[in-house]
């Protein structure tokens, strides 16, 4: 147990400092977070290695605590305050005039930040430690509840107006942790721990490490355990909205409830937590959100004791060692994905069942195998109060209750009421939507959702759409898009697939679905959504499709053979919207085409070489392609259909380039 200093009996409850605690933990997560898709945006458009990979050492910046004093030097109140201010104006990096800029002022941000965090949580003030392990967690909360607010969008990294309230907010911390004198600057004799139970910085860091990855990997949004388990229609499994909440909770009560040493430490509890992790990734639907739910309850349940064992080690060796194992870590989750990318990608390929092993080894080694000291500031007493104290239970209490509000507030319909029409026609369109960046690496939904709109499209087919991984944001596209625009969802291929994701949009209802991860024995892997939608008592087929690139061959061969089945077998009329990967006339176009019985929606077209879009039993009434302008590094293609009376009707062959004479209801938006 720990004891309080007198200063601590003129405030017991230190709601202020919880509060402001908070602030910066939510920054320091939001900067934390933020960082990965940054770097990613590179390599992600040009398809390999790009060299700004090197900025990660920004987050090795605790390795210079081994300066003699230095430590001494960042804990002093106003080297620490500088720390504070200089990480939540990098927040501002979202308003940077180019990309470059903006991902050097993360960079400071978070090299700033890993500082800061080494400097509270090694204080030499015992209380100050245990409101710094409080604030981080109570921060994490807030963030992710902000993201509920926002539809899993980061709220500083949003848009202008919310980046700058985060950063107003965060410069108001900073100027109270100036004006409050004392607690910053106050050092408790903290006497050393026995060496016989000092846990190992080696192994410590480790464990560390993987506790701070798979936090971020599985539950840095509350919609990313649905992910995982999603799976297709009638039965698509639980929604992040509003299953995210039972995540949001579990993760609470695994802090506040099960995190006393004797549950988080013991060896049984961890068993329980590879259990569900185990759940999670082999099994689909209700029963692998199930396996999440423990996990949650689970990895936040260790946060506090670990915590706790951090701060009795080395500084710049626990820290450094977690920095490099949580790198190790995203870069191998990236690899599994982007094996076909990547140097020595034949060893990763979709071997997230190695990271799994690896993660939860860590954790038995470096956190319950380890003797843990019997001194402990996250349960620490302080003049009669508790920790977690009465209030900062309240105030978790509170911010679960704000996302709560959240997921009522975004509550959506059984059904959304829209209808076919008179003219029983309908457009579709494909794109590859580069997960939701724009081409200088900018959120784009909001543009998107308006470029939709403007279209008309009713059903909508997005490549390249799942950006539900650490390195890509988090961001839950299929969910804020189907939301704003009133939409159903076909989210794809799970998460936990190894794929870049496939998903569909459509005003209509989506009576059943298959996800397929097509044969692609030399690339990445190639996912489609088969799905039969319900325009209003017509049932018409759905082909979304990323197919594999140009150099695998043998991949596009056999997925091509697949698809065509696909497409033969359709008993309803169907429409193809694929990224082909090949020209007009080749052999996998004419796969498609001639086994696959479907039609070219413009086969004079030869400029073509990715999107296509082919249909039977349909008649074709137009076909657009649209800029991609800056919000992508593809162009839109669209095409409108009518639905015949039965089986005796005629296609509409005749192609004309001007409107004249076109009806106002065929006719593409001139915009």
């Amino acid at each position: 147990m720990v004891e309080g200093s007198k200063s601590d009996e003129k405030n017991p409850s230190h709601f202020r400092d919880i509060v402001t605690e908070t602030i910066f933990g939510f920054v320091f997560w939001s900067l934390f977070y933020a960082f990965g898709p940054m770097i990613w945006f590179y390599p992600l458009n040009e398809l390999e290695i790009s060299g700004y990979e090197v900025y990660v050492v920004v987050w090795l910046s605790p390795i210079l605590l081994i300066i003699p004093k230095f430590l001494t030097f960042i804990q002093n109140k106003w080297i620490l305050n500088l720390l504070r201010l200089i990480m939540v104006a990098c927040v501002g990096s979202f308003q940077a005039p180019d990309t470059l800029t903006r991902l050097q002022i993360l960079a400071l941000g978070n090299f700033v930040g890993m500082l800061q965090l080494s400097a509270t949580i090694f204080s030499k003030t015992n209380i100050k430690r245990s409101i710094t392990f409080w604030g981080l967690i109570l921060g994490y909360f807030a963030l992710l509840v902000g993201r509920i607010w926002f539809v899993s969008v980061s709220p500083a990294f949003n848009d202008v107006n919310a980046n700058t309230a985060v950063v107003t907010v965060g410069l108001i911390a900073c100027v109270d942790r100036l004006l409050l004198s004392g607690f910053d600057g106050q050092a408790d004799d903290i006497p050393p721990v026995d060496p016989k139970q000092t846990p190992s910085s080696i192994l410590t860091g480790v464990a560390f490490g993987s506790l701070l990855y798979a936090t971020q990997w599985l539950f840095g949004e509350v919609s990313v355990v649905a992910r995982w388990s999603v799976t297709g229609y009638p039965s698509p499994g639980p929604a992040p909205n509003p299953w995210g909440m039972v995540i949001l909770l579990s993760l609470a009560i695994g802090a506040i409830l099960f995190s006393d040493t004797i549950v988080s430490t013991s060896k049984i509890w961890w068993l329980l937590g590879l259990i569900g992790f185990l759940v999670l990734f082999y099994y689909r639907g209700y029963l692998s959100f199930g396996g999440g739910v423990l996990l949650a309850l689970y990895i936040m349940s260790l946060w506090p004791s670990m915590l706790d064992q951090v701060s009795c080690t080395c500084p710049p060796i626990t820290l450094t060692i977690a920095v490099v194992v949580y790198l190790v870590e995203i870069f191998f989750w990236v690899w599994t994905v982007a094996y076909n990318f990547v140097p020595g990608g034949v060893y990763t390929r979709e071997h997230t069942d190695y990271l799994i092993g690896f993660v939860m080894l860590s954790l038995l080694v470096g956190f319950h195998l380890m003797k843990h000291s019997i001194r402990t500031y996250s349960f620490a007493t302080f003049v009669n109060t508790s920790m977690p104290s009465k209030a900062i239970r309240l105030f978790l209490g509170l911010i679960i209750l704000v996302g709560a509000s959240g997921f009522v507030y975004r509550i959506q319909p059984n059904e959304y009421g829209h209808q076919l029409g008179e003219h029983k026609q309908f457009s579709a369109m494909v794109w590859t939507y580069h997960f939701g960046y724009d081409n200088r690496g900018w959120p784009s939904l909001e543009r998107t959702a308006k470029l939709i709109e403007d279209t008309g499209a009713d059903v909508v087919g997005l490549l390249e759409s799942d950006a539900s991984k650490p390195f890509l944001g988090h961001n839950d596209l299929g969910m804020w898009l189907g939301e704003r625009l009133k939409m159903y969802v076909d989210f794809g291929p799970a998460t936990k697939d190894h794929t870049w994701g496939s998903l569909l949009l459509s005003k209509y209802p989506i009576v059943e679905s298959q996800h397929l991860l097509l044969p692609s024995p030399e690339g990445e892997l190639a996912p489609a959504v088969v799905a039969t939608v319900n325009m209003s008592g017509h049932l018409v087929n759905f082909i979304v499709v990323h197919m594999g690139n140009d150099r695998d061959d043998l991949d596009r061969k056999l997925q091509a053979e697949q698809l065509a089945d696909n497409l033969a077998n359709s008993k309803h009329p169907v429409v193809f919207l694929g990224y082909v990967t090949s020209a007009p006339n080749s052999r996998d176009y004419k796969h498609l085409t001639t086994v696959g019985k479907a039609k070219d929606i413009d086969s004079t077209d030869l400029e073509r070489w990715c999107e296509y879009i082919f249909y039977r039993k349909l008649i074709r009434l137009g076909y657009a392609r649209i800029s991609h302008a800056s919000l992508s590094d593809t162009e839109i293609q669209m095409a409108k259909f009518r639905i015949p009376d039965g089986d005796d009707y005629v296609d509409n062959d005749k192609i004309v380039k001007k409107p004249d004479g076109i009806p106002e209801h065929v006719r593409f938006n001139s915009r």
